[in-house]
């Protein structure tokens, strides 16, 4: 295979190529999920070690973090069959598996601002979706939800064009697989909707909380705080925005209504660039643990200066559905 050509089983060149991404996106990945998995391996560790953690935004991490596990698992067969034939059926079982918690991972962070929101704008009240057991209906919706529609993809035929022996490449949709990614795109859009109004409520709110007035110290609070809390926006947006406005005119070229191969090959390149941005979320959401729940960033430092006993003995304890506005 010549340098950022794709080649098909059949030995023909595919029109659409990978360019100087090829020989890039490989090497990106696999750091990617070295990274990730170690991160999401302690993460995993930590969040289930903490039973008696008794608030929403902890049921949502710990699934979180399974999405985000899993994702990156699909990465591996991703390098593997990067630019090369693989089994028709294996190749689009790991890209359903990529997408689905691709799309898990985007409803569980819209679940944990949803969280913030209400803690912060309604510190008072305790809604039905904050607790515990209505969290977990929640999240099983989600993954419910998640697979029926996948499996929806299974119907679709075979890939059609050029390219249909290579893996997770440029291949052909039919109205039905295409009408199911354009909807995917159109709800992500209202999602991000929702993040800008609960942010810019968020932010009106935090305005107005008073810290140490006229003390140094607890303006400093003030910014430290603020600054967590846009810290899943921050992620959210840098991962997954720039993706979905790529997403559907990429779809649109799939599906033939875009015809210009000049278009299909600079779509091509900017969708496997945003893809691949996408999953540094995977690696990024550790973080967003750190620094908005207070036990698992207690339970990480136990850890590694090795006072496991104390690690232990936090993690024995209840903690309260609505803390403050800063912890879980």
């Amino acid at each position: 295979m010549s340098l950022g050509r794709n080649v098909s089983g059949n030995g023909s060149v595919c029109e659409i190529h990978d360019s100087f991404l090829s020989p890039l996106l490989p090497i990106a990945y696999s750091i990617i999920c070295s990274v990730g998995l170690l991160n999401n391996s302690i993460s995993i560790f930590i969040l289930f070690l903490q039973r008696h953690a008794n608030t929403s935004m902890a049921v949502y991490m710990r699934h979180l973090t399974l999405a985000d596990l899993l994702l990156l698992l699909s990465l591996l067969l991703r390098v593997h069959y990067h630019n090369r034939q693989g089994p028709f059926i294996l190749c689009k079982l790991v890209g359903i598996l990529f997408y689905i918690n691709m799309y898990a991972s985007i409803s569980f962070l819209c679940l944990i601002s949803l969280d913030r929101y209400l803690k912060i704008t309604k510190p008072l009240w305790v809604f039905r979706v904050q607790k515990v057991y209505w969290s977990r209906i929640a999240s099983y919706v989600v993954w419910s939800v998640l697979f029926l529609v996948i499996c929806l993809f299974f119907i679709s035929s075979r890939w059609g064009n050029q390219c249909n022996d290579i893996c997770f490449h440029f291949h052909d949709q039919g109205p039905l697989t295409g009408s199911i990614n354009l909807a995917a795109v159109a709800l992500f859009g209202g999602l991000f909707l929702l993040f800008v109004v609960f942010y810019v409520k968020i932010a009106l709110k935090l305005k107005t909380v008073q810290m140490g007035k006229g003390n140094s110290n607890g303006q400093d609070h003030k910014q430290l705080i603020i600054w967590k809390t846009f810290l899943v926006p921050g992620i959210f947006t840098v991962c997954f925005l720039p993706y979905h406005l790529v997403r559907a005119p990429y779809v649109l070229a799939q599906m033939n209504i875009i015809t210009s191969l000049e278009s299909k090959q600079q779509l091509h390149i900017w969708n496997e660039v945003t893809l691949l941005l996408s999953t540094l979320n995977s690696c990024l959401d550790p973080i967003i643990y750190y620094f908005l729940s207070s036990t698992y960033r207690k339970t990480l430092l136990c850890a590694l200066n090795g006072k496991f006993k104390n690690m232990y003995d936090l993690n024995r304890r209840r903690i309260s559905i609505n803390r403050s506005i800063t912890e879980i």
